[in-house]
C-alpha cells in the first residue's frame, strides 16, 4: 500500500455530534489520526460533553448518550490545545469539507480560538471515492483494503478507515492520482467554496456567488444591493457563523 508523500503532516479526523445541523449541533466525539512526513504516526481520540442533548437519531447512529459524556470535557476546555496540536497540519476526511470541516470550524469560533482551514490543504476521501465508484465509507473498506469495517460510527475506527481508504486509492488509480496532498485536495473538492458549509461559492469567473436558495448562482455582492433584507433574513436564521461573518465583511466592502 502506497505511503503518503506528504511535504507537511496530514491530519486524518472524523467526529460525532449531537447532530446534523453545522450551525447549532455539536462535538461529542472526535477521533485525530497526524501522520508525518516521515511516516510516524500519532492518533489522539476524546469524548467531549456538547452541553446540549444528544438527539435520538444521533445515538442511534453512534451509540453516544448524554449520560456517556457528562463528566466530560467541554469543547472550550480543549479547543486551545487541539488547535496546537493541528498547527501546520493539512487536512483530510471522509465527507469533512461537508460536515466535518464546518462542525469544527463553528466549535473553534464559538470558543473563540483562531484556527483558519482555509491557510490548509482539505483532502475529502469521500469525494474521491464518489467521483470513481459511488459507494459509502464501509463499502468503499471493503472496496479498496478488502477489510470489514468493524465498529463503524466509532470515531476512531472511521478515522483509521479513511487513512487506510486514502493509501489504496493511490494504489488503485496511478494514472488518476498524484500521491501529492496538494493534487488531492483539489480532486476531492467539488466546488470552490467561500464559507465552510458551502452557502458561497466562486464562479467560472472567481466571483463569489450564493450557492443556495432563490439566489443560488447570483452575485452576494449584487443581491445585498438589491435586496437588503436578505442579508438581515441570513444574520436571524440558522446559518453557521462563519457563514454570517463572511457575508459581513462582504456587506462592509461595498460601503
Amino acid at each position: 500500500m502506497s505511503q503518503l508523500n506528504l511535504q507537511n503532516p496530514i491530519l486524518f479526523f472524523d467526529i460525532e455530534s449531537t447532530g446534523l445541523n453545522v450551525g447549532k449541533d455539536r462535538i461529542v466525539e472526535i477521533s485525530a489520526l497526524k501522520v508525518m512526513p516521515n511516516g510516524d504516526q500519532e492518533i489522539k481520540t476524546r469524548r467531549i460533553n456538547p452541553t446540549i442533548p444528544i438527539s435520538p437519531e444521533a445515538q442511534a447512529v453512534h451509540g453516544i448518550s448524554n449520560e456517556d459524556v457528562k463528566d466530560c470535557p467541554t469543547f472550550n476546555q480543549i479547543a486551545k490545545s487541539l488547535a496546537q496540536w493541528m498547527k501546520g497540519c493539512d487536512i483530510a476526511g471522509y465527507n469533512s469539507i461537508k460536515f466535518d470541516i464546518p462542525l469544527l470550524a463553528e466549535e473553534f469560533l464559538r470558543a473563540g480560538v483562531d484556527f483558519d482551514f482555509r491557510k490548509r490543504k482539505l483532502v475529502d476521501v469521500q469525494n474521491i471515492f464518489h467521483k470513481m465508484e459511488q459507494r459509502t465509507l464501509s463499502a468503499a473498506y471493503r472496496f479498496y483494503c478488502d477489510k470489514e469495517l468493524e465498529n463503524a460510527h466509532s470515531a476512531e475506527a472511521d478515522t483509521v478507515a479513511t487513512y487506510e481508504i486514502l493509501k489504496a486509492q493511490l494504489d488503485r488509480y496511478p494514472n488518476d492520482l498524484k500521491n501529492d496532498i496538494e493534487f488531492l485536495a483539489n480532486f476531492s473538492t467539488r466546488t470552490k467554496i467561500v464559507d465552510y458549509a458551502g452557502r458561497m461559492a466562486y464562479n467560472d469567473k472567481g466571483e463569489i456567488v450564493f450557492n443556495f436558495g432563490k439566489h443560488r448562482g447570483k452575485k452576494v455582492e449584487d443581491v445585498l444591493r438589491a435586496e437588503p433584507s436578505y442579508y438581515n433574513w441570513i444574520m436571524d436564521g440558522d446559518f453557521t457563523q462563519d457563514t454570517k461573518n463572511i457575508l459581513t465583511e462582504i456587506k462592509f466592502s461595498l460601503l
